[in-house]
């Protein structure tokens, strides 16, 4: 007898978005290994996807707001766990209006455990330690299937009782080294419950070019991802400021959508960059090769909280295009300066311009750098690789004997 595969829930928030292909590239990969996957979310985007594969993806997707009514009527008195789950609620270090939507919560928890129960789910794994962690650890209280989760940042950007989230995952992973630190030192997380584990790009797909064309306009320099002032955004400007003004010849595209938008045409402006910065909005995957295609360098200039092991990062240098990044989360771990792209520090103008006109004057340098980053993308970040090493973590931490550890 064929044994039945394996069921996985998938739960991801506001599923898809413009910046989460590489979830559907682990998905996709899943899939291919044999593994049922079923895909939830917590609701429904409020912005549209670019990708090709948004439309299939949210058609298959679950949401779990607004619960069903059939569910969330279900009487309290039918799940033993009703009671530690109010507690769990009870006890979260927030404010009053914080437990009223942690209420909410656990009614999506409710209609969850309905919906792993209908598919026999095996386990889930959620890719948020925000409050979809929440609904995750309130649905294993009400008796539902085990679970994990994925922190994709520093630990603050995710609310706070990270150790009420964990409380029955069989482990929680980490987008970055310095995230599984703060797992291990911040949420007193034991070592072996934790993970780092990479999301991945499609090294077949990104590709580098046959012949990777010249700009007219000089330097080409690509920045991809939302707009939004984490993002560093002016301080890439500053220092292309600074590279044009001792002779450069550059210009960037920069692609992406959100809540500053208008900031950022401002900071473009105050620098004198119009005629060297071309905004292209929100990019499908077809899109962003076309444009890491004619890129001579990829830049990332982040500050402060939030970055993890950047994708965008990864599908350029696929793509054979080295990074300028800032030493944010796990770009020090992904990027060895020099050699397949450059670091620089957080908010350092001087250091940026210093990068880009490094790049801009040495073509033999940036041939180089191309052939490390694609080596090194197709070593470290293929999807199919990332994805079994997820695959590896669950059925690992799923074994009797470490359970019983």
């Amino acid at each position: 007898m064929t044994a039945a595969p394996f069921r996985l829930g998938m739960l991801i928030p506001e599923f898809p978005t413009q910046t989460h292909a590489f979830f559907w590239r682990e998905i996709t990969a899943l899939r291919a290994m044999g593994v049922e996957v079923h895909v939830f979310s917590t609701r429904r985007p409020v912005e549209d996807c670019p990708h090709e594969w948004a439309a299939h993806a949210a058609a298959e997707t679950t949401y779990l707001f607004p619960p069903r009514l059939s569910s969330a009527l279900v009487s309290p008195r039918d799940f033993p766990g009703m009671a530690q789950a109010l507690t769990y609620v009870s006890k979260l270090s927030v404010g009053v209006k914080q437990k009223a939507r942690a209420l909410g919560m656990l009614a999506c928890a409710v209609d969850f455990l309905h919906h792993a129960r209908e598919r026999k789910l095996d386990h889930v794994h959620g890719h948020s330690a925000a409050d979809a962690a929440h609904v995750l650890a309130l649905c294993r209280i009400l008796g539902g299937p085990r679970y994990s989760f994925h922190l994709h940042g520093d630990l603050p950007v995710y609310g706070t009782d990270h150790a009420a989230k964990a409380w029955d995952a069989t482990f929680v992973a980490a987008a970055a080294r310095p995230m599984q630190r703060e797992l291990i030192e911040s949420v007193g997380l034991p070592p072996e419950r934790t993970y780092t584990l990479w999301m991945g790009v499609d090294t077949d797909r990104f590709r580098p070019p046959a012949k990777r064309a010249q700009s007219p306009r000089g330097l080409h320099l690509v920045s991809i991802g939302r707009l939004n002032l984490c993002k560093g955004h002016v301080h890439t400007f500053a220092g292309l400021r600074k590279a044009l003004d001792r002779g450069l010849r550059a210009h960037l595209t920069l692609g992406g959508r959100g809540p500053h938008e208008e900031e950022i045409r401002q900071s473009i402006a105050r620098f004198g960059l119009q005629a060297h910065v071309d905004m292209v909005g929100p990019l499908g995957e077809a899109a962003v090769i076309e444009l890491l295609h004619g890129a001579d360098a990829f830049v990332l200039s982040s500050t402060g909280l939030g970055e993890a092991s950047p994708v965008a990062v990864m599908e350029a240098m696929s793509c054979g295009v080295p990074a300028v990044c800032s030493i944010i989360g796990g770009t020090p771990d992904m990027i060895s300066d020099g050699t397949d792209g450059l670091l620089v520090e957080q908010g350092d103008e001087e250091g940026l311009a210093k990068a880009f006109l490094r790049l801009g004057q040495d073509a033999a340098l940036r041939e180089r750098m191309s052939r490390a980053a694609r080596e090194r993308a197709v070593r470290s970040f293929d999807y199919r690789e990332t994805s079994r090493s997820l695959l590896d973590a669950i059925q690992q931490s799923r074994a009797p004997q470490r359970r019983a550890a």
